[in-house]
């Protein structure tokens, strides 16, 4: 993770995650973006942890990133991979004008998109069309896997980060994997502080189109998880 602060810190990098930490703490006195306001834990557990899955997306990959909030993990791996572009999908129109203004002020290659996530893995021109879809802290895996795979292009990938029910959630997810037509890769478990814990990145390859009954919506992605 030593190189991975390096970026948060130094350089025109660390220049950007100031100015980002910045934006986020103006943006959350009014929108309750995040309740980790203090700027050394907001580069632990929010900056580092989004940094972790940046090995696990290929070069001038085109993503997803369903349920994002304040930009996590979608924000920090733009700034350190410009050869990346997202597309964020998020349902709660304030938080998609911070993601607006965030994506505007840093130079992002991005578009943000005010919609369900279950809705986007239905329309045809988001449907099937990422080589990266990823999530953080938005729903349990098996749920997480009906927004998050119907977005992702056969051969592409799903991330997931996790943290300490990982193990537990990928056993409960296994069902939903094969139904949604994806394989698990690795789950890669990593200490961001003694104080933070242990967290997991969860890589799913898409290996076949997903069934075209998924998303499901209606809500069952989280009343009655595959």
């Amino acid at each position: 993770m030593q190189e991975y602060r390096q970026w948060i810190e130094e350089g025109e990098t660390g220049e950007r995650f100031r100015a980002f930490y910045r934006l986020l703490r103006e943006y959350n006195e009014q929108f309750n973006l995040t309740r980790i306001v203090d700027e050394e834990d907001c580069k632990i557990k929010h900056f580092l942890d989004s940094l972790a899955g940046e090995r696990y997306i290929g070069q001038g990959a085109a993503c997803a990133e369903v349920g994002s909030g304040g930009g996590f993990p979608s924000v920090p791996l733009m700034i350190v991979r410009k050869d990346l572009t997202f597309t964020l999908i998020e349902s709660v129109g304030k938080k998609c004008k911070f993601l607006e203004r965030a994506v505007r002020e840093l130079g992002l290659r991005a578009n943000v998109l005010q919609m369900r996530a279950e809705d986007a893995g239905r329309q045809k021109d988001l449907r099937e069309a990422f080589d990266v879809c990823c999530a953080r802290a938005v729903a349990r895996l098996d749920t997480l896997s009906e927004y998050c795979l119907p977005l992702v292009k056969v051969g592409g990938r799903f991330l997931a980060y996790k943290g300490s029910a990982a193990a537990e959630e990928l056993a409960q997810a296994a069902n939903a994997f094969a139904k949604l037509g994806a394989q698990r890769e690795f789950a890669q478990p990593f200490l961001l502080s003694e104080e933070a814990g242990e967290r997991t990145v969860i890589v799913a390859k898409k290996v076949r189109p997903t069934p075209e009954a998924y998303p499901r919506g209606h809500g069952k992605e989280r009343s009655k998880p595959l």
